[in-house]
């Protein structure tokens, strides 16, 4: 009998999400009955706003929703989504140049395959969200990693940029505030990187997915605001799941110039076609509605944000920067590897987070997911009272 063919070598090499990965491995325990807490999801606690649900009840009603739609998404949300850049991002569109997509994840997916062609090389700045490199190679590009430590703030140098690009490189990644980090670029950061990948005609996909959730009077600029000109060489990436607690609504979007945004509308044609339209309806309202729920999520987070660095910084080895933006903390923890604790030596930042959900029943992913080890990430949506509970446990175990 003849040997079945192998599977895909590309699919194959894709590495599991660790975010999800420990998320699961934390809801398994607790399913178990171990009263772990869980710093790994990059979700919000809240509920979606009752106004953005009655939208989607209300579309529930009209038969039109049931039917296929537009590819690119329905012409009243891409509206909104154009008036929304503007807003927010500085940026006058054509609804003709944004599309609808399931999910941000599915627009960085997008993004990547428009722009990068094989062996064309990515500038990612490092730490960064797990999904990136996967993305980049699922393009056949290649990732070139481009690390800033706690010392930088995690924020990448126009220098470190123009000393990792090459003749291949094609694009850069530009995430402000930024999943893992909640690190936020100033504006004249900002423009710098910005002039910097125009004069070397670099596309920048910029995820903006954060840009809403931001604290202590910091705005996160965008881009394309502080380099209008960058506006023909730049895919914005967003979505409503972070600011409107809209996760598992799936519905994000990419804007762009409209030879980038036509390709991308093409693939999507092929690849999902039109975002399930009760969900869109809600973003509708979501991006179009009052925006007082929004404040009162942020006002939750940036609460959360200064308890737990207050309480992270209490024990003695770590180094936690206080962010500025998305829901994050990225604790420096070097001063904890090369040592025993319960008996067990520690090195990396894996061996770290494995020892943390065993000894403590704390679930944080580790520096591994996001770039070099010596790191953790701690989503801090979670509630007060769990999210309080959680470092105490740490504390505990490290002697804080």
């Amino acid at each position: 009998m003849t040997e079945r063919a192998p599977l895909s070598r590309k699919i194959s090499a894709i590495a599991e999400s660790a975010t999800l990965k420990v998320d699961a491995k934390a809801k398994a325990l607790k399913a178990e009955g171990r009263p772990v807490i869980s710093y790994a999801a990059g979700e919000p606690d809240f509920a979606t706003p009752p106004f953005i649900v009655d939208a989607a009840a209300e579309a529930l009603k009209d038969p039109a929703n049931f039917r296929y739609t537009a590819g690119a998404g329905l012409p009243a949300l891409r509206e909104a989504i154009a008036e929304k850049t503007l807003r927010d991002s500085g940026l006058e569109v054509s609804p003709s140049q944004v599309i609808v997509t399931n999910g941000g994840k599915q627009s960085v997916y997008q993004a990547f395959q428009a722009v990068v062609n094989p062996g064309d090389e990515v500038l990612l700045p490092a730490p960064y969200w797990t999904t990136y490199p996967e993305a980049i190679q699922l393009a056949d590009g290649k990732p070139v990693e481009v690390f800033a430590g706690s010392e930088q703030d995690y924020k990448v140098t126009v220098e470190q940029l123009e000393a990792a690009r090459t003749e291949r490189t094609t694009a850069l990644v530009f995430v402000s505030p930024s999943n893992p980090t909640g690190s936020v670029y100033t504006e004249e950061e900002t423009r710098a990187i910005g002039e910097w990948a125009l004069a070397h005609g670099i596309w920048v996909i910029s995820d903006e997915i954060y840009q809403n959730l931001t604290y202590d009077g910091a705005r996160a600029v965008s881009i394309v605001e502080a380099v209008p000109e960058l506006a023909g060489q730049t895919i914005l990436v967003n979505g409503v799941a972070k600011t409107y607690a809209m996760t598992g609504w799936r519905v994000g979007w990419m804007v762009g110039p409209a030879d980038a945004i036509r390709i991308a509308t093409n693939l999507q044609s092929h690849l999902t076609s039109n975002v399930n339209n009760v969900a869109q309806r809600a973003a509708i309202a979501a991006l179009t509605g009052p925006q007082d729920e929004v404040g009162r999520m942020r006002d939750a987070f940036d609460r959360r944000r200064r308890l737990i660095i207050d309480e992270l910084s209490k024990i003695p080895g770590i180094s936690a920067p206080t962010p500025q933006g998305a829901f994050y903390a990225y604790p420096d923890v070097t001063g904890l590897l090369g040592r025993e604790w319960a008996g067990r030596r520690v090195e990396t930042s894996l061996e770290l987070a494995d020892l943390i959900l065993d000894e403590a029943e704390v679930a944080v992913v580790p520096g591994e997911a996001f770039g070099p080890s010596g790191f953790l990430r701690l989503s801090y949506a979670l509630a007060d009272d769990q999210l309080l509970e959680g470092v105490r446990r740490l504390q505990q175990l490290f002697g804080g």
